[in-house]
């Protein structure tokens, strides 16, 4: 029996649930056109205001799924499991350059599709577009080739991997419904669920600087995810973690760049940034059964980042997909530089009490190293670095952050910006716990 779009939108109109087998239909509708873009639109509305059940959201999940190619990773003769991570998005948060790398050293391989940023989150694929020649859109026999040899690729959404999600998302983008939280699930979980992995881990992240600034919603978004992926046959966890402050001491692609290639060669680690790794790195390890315990997982990720080789990985997929064979050796004088490096001071003695951390995303999108809409340029080379933490003492001169920009002119007003940003106290504090809460 044919169809009826209407009819699927007036179910969950109306609060009913639709089933598994016309969700399907309407999947396929979405990508034969026989289903408009209009009742696309309607359709996410309704689920916004309505909400879906667990059985509905696993349907939409896989039918979005089965829209295109589904990688089959048995052909590639891989030695070990085929893992990811997923972050909610936020400020400074370059884990996922330093965490593909670090669990191909340690036997797994990651096949990881990463998004652009938006607004006052960072996004991957512009972080990697800062090396030169680095090619975020290989093909799939390509990428399937590089995950192959080096362990780890990273690229973004391909026009095979579930491309009812970007027809999808392009709607909800612009009728106000990107935070329905099955709408996420399955937008994520789709393209994960395409990549053929055998495990995943998410970073859903909330506080000032996070999609999601309630830690009641990140969290039930965090169950949502993992018992959808469950559902659909993948195994997952997930962390809830902090984005009051940046994650990483530093904000802007090559400046995120910069600090991955410091990590994985010891030259300097933050410790907070090496919490979020490390944490994440050891779900991921147990998830693969790489690792029997946490204990041993953590053993195996020091070994991998002491020893060079999870630096080693990095460097070979730099290298394979296009960017320069000697990046890890020479990254200082291969990426871009801003030309002018504002100091922003502290005006008063005390403690850092509390940051803005969206406002300080908002200041690297003001240089010009975000976009506020999809089709925006981005400044790989500008940027906020040295960023203070929580709970540092300071004193009148101390310097907050350092602005990198083009010109003094933008510099100085972003400097503005970030001192405002940063809330001194005259009391002591402590910096909100990283790992808020474990989903699994």
């Amino acid at each position: 029996m044919k169809l009826l779009p209407q009819e699927v939108i007036r179910t969950k109109r109306d609060g009913g649930q639709v089933a598994g087998h016309d969700l399907e239909m309407f999947v396929q509708g979405m990508m034969d056109r026989s289903v408009t873009e209009a009742q696309v639109a309607a359709f996410g509305m309704a689920v916004f205001f309505q909400g879906m059940t667990m059985e509905e959201t696993v349907a939409l999940t896989g039918a979005m799924t089965r829209s295109g190619t589904v990688l089959d990773w048995d052909e590639q003769d891989l030695t070990g499991p085929v893992l990811d991570k997923h972050s909610t998005g936020g400020v400074g948060d370059v884990v996922s350059l330093m965490l593909a790398p670090l669990i191909a050293a340690c036997g797994g391989f990651v096949p990881m599709i990463s998004g652009r940023g938006l607004g006052h989150t960072g996004g991957t694929l512009d972080k990697l577009e800062s090396i030169p020649g680095y090619d975020v859109a290989p093909g799939i026999p390509a990428f399937q080739g590089i995950v192959r040899e080096a362990g780890c690729a990273i690229i973004g959404q391909t026009p095979e991997l579930a491309p009812a999600d970007r027809m999808f998302y392009a709607v909800r983008d612009v009728t106000a419904t990107v935070e329905s939280i099955p709408l996420i699930t399955a937008s994520i979980l789709s393209k994960k669920l395409a990549a053929g992995l055998h495990g995943l881990v998410m970073d859903v992240k909330t506080g000032s600087g996070a999609f999601m600034s309630r830690a009641e919603d990140a969290g039930k978004l965090a169950r949502t995810i993992v018992d959808v992926a469950r559902g659909a046959g993948l195994p997952a966890v997930a962390l809830v973690t902090d984005m009051d402050q940046p994650l990483a001491p530093c904000a802007g692609n090559a400046l995120e760049v910069m600090e991955t290639v410091r990590y994985l060669t010891g030259e300097s680690r933050d410790a907070r940034l090496h919490e979020a790794v490390m944490a994440l790195g050891t779900e991921m390890l147990m998830l693969g059964g790489l690792a029997p315990d946490a204990d041993h997982a953590r053993s195996l990720l020091g070994h991998a980042l002491d020893s060079g080789a999870a630096a080693d990985r990095f460097a070979r997929m730099v290298a394979l997909s296009g960017g320069p064979a000697d990046f890890v050796e020479r990254y200082a004088s291969s990426l871009a530089e801003a030309g002018t490096v504002i100091p922003v001071k502290a005006t008063m003695h005390g403690f850092v009490r509390r940051m803005d951390a969206r406002q300080l995303g908002m200041a690297v999108v003001r240089l010009g190293g975000g976009r506020t809409r999809p089709q925006d340029d981005v400044d790989h080379a500008v940027g906020l670095s040295s960023v203070v933490r929580v709970g540092t003492r300071v004193e009148p001169g101390d310097p907050l952050a350092l602005v990198h920009a083009r010109n003094r002119e933008q510099g100085q007003a972003v400097a503005d910006m970030v001192s405002r940003a940063v809330t001194i106290g005259p009391e002591p504090c402590e910096a909100e716990s990283l790992i808020l809460r474990r989903v699994g």
